[in-house]
């Protein structure tokens, strides 16, 4: 560590960076780099695959999170060193960008920089090295996209694969794999010749008290609301439901105003006053043929007993986003006066009813026709199994909203990286120069991942990727790791396979992120 001075002017130092700060510079940089990355990757690395162990983070709330969820554990971690928050915002953006892959891409990325390690120590310099490496991410691409199989988007077969394959790491799994491909089907809107779906549109509702098995798709809405007025009713079939972000209450002047009352007859005239209009109010609903009333903001209490009156369900205060996705979900519109209530703004509903769940009470909104909104509600028996069983329908959600959107798969278990690692070699035999070395490395680095499924399996790494070597040599494509059978098998015979958009995710992610670091 040594301070930054560039240079002197009669004998006085000028300090370039603030006084009492240090520069690493040279190989030393470069090797606290590339240490920092491989520290996180072994933190997750044995968090790989269905045998992949679970982490215990605590917080310094004493909190604890028990997961094997490759973005969940690197966000629980107090990270301070610059290049390990680099790795942890490249985890983030995988699970954003497709949902799953993010141990991989960490244990990917980890192994690129060991090999780059090896070819610095040769004197290869990073720039040929980076060069190398995205040559070969290029080529990797390419070869992926040669070896993936096209389906059809709403083929539930295959996309149920892709769903148990997703969840195969987690404590929960073949349950919720039906729901998640339910939910994405129902809010899958067709544009063109494809299907574009936003996950924003399934709401994933979680309360602990029940048993796994009784998490249901709800085909409409779940809000943590409930009825405002004992005089109403908690169950109404064929609902037709009115969306209002409008206050249903006398406004308030923006000014201040004083009223000069002379005789008591003149607070009587005021109270009628305000009590026929909060009826006009109530008979405008009535008259556009609602039943149910959702709204957003304020409500006066006298109101509340007209709508009793006129048996009316009604619920208060609900969120921006809940109305957005009830507005879907029904097939209603979000009006923002009564005056504008014809009718035609209604939404509708088989049944809104009011049900205790745990020792809430929650507003139910089913039986919606073609919803365009659903919603998931998770049941589990305490609070950590609920946390992952959201987690897991996250990935699952997010893997087959990824086939329904770009319907190509490859094979799991490690059997489309080997293909592509071999493939690679054969390619890189072509080039010239230390860049070949670079892309030889590249290709090495692929195998990592069923060499990490082997060993977290308990299997032998370099007897499985010699096996997996000598099996693709022979031409069977789809050779993989069977963590369960404990050998080398056919992935496509065992029914496991991932989105071709997450493989070449992992390879975008990994490769930039390698390159970033070597240049530091």
């Amino acid at each position: 560590m040594a301070q930054v001075i560039s240079g002197q002017i009669g004998g006085q130092p000028i300090l370039i960076l603030r006084e009492g700060s240090s520069r690493n510079t040279g190989k030393d940089a470069q090797r606290n780099n590339i240490m920092a990355a491989k520290v996180v990757t072994n933190v997750v690395k044995s968090a790989l695959g269905p045998k992949g162990m679970d982490k215990m983070l605590i917080d310094s709330l004493g909190d604890a999170a028990i997961t094997s969820d490759g973005a969940t554990i690197l966000k629980e971690m107090d990270i301070q060193h610059p290049v390990a928050k680099m790795m942890v915002e490249v985890a983030e953006a995988t699970d954003y960008e497709v949902g799953d892959g993010t141990t991989s891409v960490m244990v990917f990325v980890g192994r690129l920089l060991e090999e780059a390690e090896e070819l610095l120590d040769k004197n290869v310099h990073p720039t040929i090295i980076v060069e190398g490496y995205r040559r070969a991410a290029d080529k990797a691409l390419e070869i992926f996209g040669d070896i993936a199989v096209s389906v059809k988007a709403t083929d539930r077969v295959v996309l149920r694969k892709v769903a148990m394959t997703s969840m195969a790491s987690k404590i929960v799994r073949g349950y919720l794999a039906g729901l998640s491909i339910d939910a994405v089907l129902k809010v899958a809107e067709k544009r063109g010749k494809g299907y574009v779906v936003d996950l924003d549109n399934i709401e994933v509702e979680m309360k602990a008290g029940g048993s796994i098995v009784e998490t249901k798709l709800i085909e409409g809405m779940v809000i943590d609301k409930r009825v405002i007025h004992s005089g109403m009713p908690r169950r109404v079939e064929g609902a037709r439901i009115a969306l209002l972000d409008y206050a249903l209450e006398i406004e308030k002047t923006d000014f201040d105003a004083k009223i000069q009352i002379e005789r008591p007859e003149q607070i009587q005239a005021f109270l009628d006053e305000e009590e026929r209009m909060l009826r006009v109010m109530v008979d405008k609903i009535v008259g556009a043929g609602a039943n149910v009333l959702i709204y957003q903001k304020g409500f006066d209490d006298l109101l509340q007993h007209f709508l009793a009156k006129k048996a009316i369900l009604a619920v208060r205060q609900a969120k921006k986003s809940s109305m957005e996705k009830l507005a879907k979900a029904t097939g209603g519109q979000i009006v923002s006066s009564v005056d504008g209530l014809s009718g035609v703004e209604l939404g509708s509903a088989k049944l809104v009813e009011e049900r205790k769940v745990g020792d809430d009470k929650w507003m139910f909104i089913e039986g919606c026709e073609d919803p365009k909104a659903v919603t998931i509600l998770v049941r589990s028996g305490t609070e950590k199994i609920g946390d992952e069983a959201e987690r897991s329908l996250h990935d699952a959600l997010c893997v087959v909203r990824d086939v329904v959107e770009a319907p190509v798969v490859v094979a799991g278990g490690g059997a489309s990286e080997i293909e592509v690692s071999s493939r690679l070699r054969k390619w890189a035999e072509g080039l010239s120069g230390r860049v070949q070395l670079a892309t030889l490395n590249f290709a090495e680095a692929m195998e990592v991942i069923p060499m990490t499924l082997a060993e977290n399996a308990g299997l032998d790494p370099i007897d499985i990727l010699v096996d997996l070597r000598a099996r693709h040599e022979k031409g069977e494509l789809w050779a993989g790791v069977d963590m369960f059978g404990g050998g080398v098998c056919d992935m496509a015979g065992l029914d496991v396979f991932e989105p071709l958009v997450v493989k070449e995710q992992i390879v975008k992610a990994a490769s930039g992120s390698a390159c970033m670091i070597l240049r530091i």
